[in-house]
């Protein structure tokens, strides 16, 4: 166990998931599904990419309500390959993109939404990660999947790139570099999230998208540099 708490009135407790835990992941990750209105926002993972995650190529981590899976987080190693994200976000070298660590799938349950559990389980899984192997994580997020933005925001990630992957999906480029120090910016400015190239143009200047907000019925996205 890794830690325990309450969820209103109703105990939880945090455990690292294993392989035998597989058939409640899959369960879990079609009732979330399953209550989506747009079933297009959330990929769930298969078999055999949850079996290369917990074989050691990264981490997860549930929440379990007696007894039973309510929730879960993953951080997967990626494979060196011309898709890395590493690569959207200015690293160069081998050692660093073997440095590098995704944030990957984070469901919970219906029953349990609206306690804070993506936030609490990311602070969970991070303190996980062995910080002298890995020194940055990568995500990506489609532009106004607003909870999974702000779910990223809200751990210190910052927006990096606004690009084409998997395909040809529009994805923004998340990444949190571990080690670094505070920065300070010298200037800062906002774009709709729907301005595609102005952003692209921003974030080629050497800006960073670093939170959003809602102004009337626009969500605006705040970059610095």
């Amino acid at each position: 166990m890794i830690a325990t708490g309450f969820l209103g009135e109703t105990p939880y407790e945090v455990e690292a998931l294993t392989e035998a835990h597989i058939p409640q992941l899959m369960v879990l990750q079609q009732e979330v599904v399953e209550a989506l209105p747009d079933k297009a926002i959330l990929q769930p993972l298969d078999e055999d990419e949850l079996s290369n995650i917990l074989q050691g190529n990264g981490l997860m981590v549930g929440v379990f309500v007696e007894g039973s899976l309510m929730a879960f987080r993953a951080l997967l190693k990626p494979q060196m390959d011309a898709e890395h994200l590493g690569l959207d976000v200015g690293l160069t070298t081998d050692v660093q993109l073997k440095q590098v660590l995704y944030q990957e799938i984070s469901n919970v349950h219906p029953q349990f939404r609206g306690y804070g559990l993506q936030r609490t389980m990311a602070d969970i899984i991070m303190q996980q990660v062995n910080t002298t192997e890995f020194n940055v994580i990568c995500a990506t997020v489609m532009p106004f999947n607003i909870a999974s933005l702000k779910d990223k925001f809200s751990q210190g990630m910052h927006v990096a790139a606004l690009k084409y992957k998997y395909g040809g999906k529009l994805r923004y480029v998340f990444a949190k570099f571990l080690n670094e120090e505070v920065r300070n910016f010298e200037s800062e400015t906002e774009l709709s999230m729907a301005d595609t190239e102005g952003q692209q143009t921003l974030l080629k200047e050497g800006y960073i998208g670093i939170s959003i907000r809602q102004h009337e019925s626009v969500w605006l996205v705040k970059y610095v540099k």
